[in-house]
């Protein structure tokens, strides 16, 4: 499940390196993105996102074991040199190539206009502007289906799809803070409520789900800006339903599904 929720981090398309003279990083704060549903403009602090551009990296790799130590998590990745600055703070990078960077937004910055500037190998991009709010819900997705498993572990999918009355387990970034409060560079080492849980809320079809249907939602154990939804689906529920989370008049971005007969 580790290694599918880090491809889930890969979203966008990858566009072919780029060979020739290293140039400066060329991006905009329009073609940065909420990495989990790949829109612009939905950010908050300890919420994922994607840079997309040119000459962003020489190299092409994924975070892996070699990189965190201790638990603590890396602001550059070995033999990456890419770093990525928030109001002056580096973010934990994920993932690098040369058109696509993907990083966690420092979860100690706070809503408010931030500036955001890339630097590969001492080659600084241009510093641009961009809005964090206090949450920026948003629900992994591949292909148009969210990104979920059935509460025994494996994955949904349409040739294994979740039946009403079970518990899915469905994963986020960008719910907002929780309690106790996550630990920047940290992985979480225990679970953790989101500290708005009794306004959280979880939309099938466009119909709020019972809240004790919502068994869980938090950050999940072992990730950084990861969070998980364990909810008990109605017995009646839809089939393949588009699902949206989060708060009154904060939700996720409408479109996903989850496989469901």
């Amino acid at each position: 499940m580790a290694a599918f929720l880090l491809a889930a981090l890969v979203i966008g398309p990858l566009l072919a390196d780029t060979i020739g003279t290293p140039a400066t990083p060329s991006y905009s704060a329009e073609s940065i993105a909420n990495a989990a549903a790949n829109v612009s403009g939905f950010y908050a602090p300890n919420t994922f996102i994607s840079i997309y551009g040119s000459h962003l990296a020489f190299a092409t790799r994924a975070i892996g074991p070699e990189d965190i130590r201790a638990g603590t998590l890396p602001t550059a990745l070995i033999g990456g040199g890419v770093r990525v600055l928030l109001n002056l703070l580096p973010a934990n990078i994920y993932f690098i190539s040369p058109n696509q960077v993907n990083v966690l937004i420092p979860s100690s910055l706070t809503p408010g206009k931030v500036t955001l500037q890339l630097v590969n190998d001492a080659r600084a991009g241009p510093p641009v502007e961009i809005l964090l709010e206090a949450t920026a819900p948003a629900l992994f997705e591949v292909d148009g289906r969210i990104v979920a498993t059935h509460g025994n572990g494996p994955l949904i999918t349409s040739d294994a799809p979740a039946s009403g009355g079970e518990v899915v387990v469905m994963y986020a970034t960008g719910l907002g803070p929780t309690r106790p409060a996550a630990i920047p560079n940290r992985l979480a080492e225990i679970p953790a409520q989101m500290a708005d849980i009794d306004r959280f809320q979880v939309e099938i079809d466009g119909i709020p789900v019972p809240r004790e249907n919502i068994e869980y939602a938090g950050v999940t154990p072992g990730f950084a800006g990861l969070f998980q939804i364990n909810l008990r689906l109605p017995a009646n529920a839809p089939g393949d339903p588009r699902i949206r989370v989060g708060y009154p008049g904060r939700l996720s971005p409408a479109g996903p599904v989850l496989p469901l007969r």
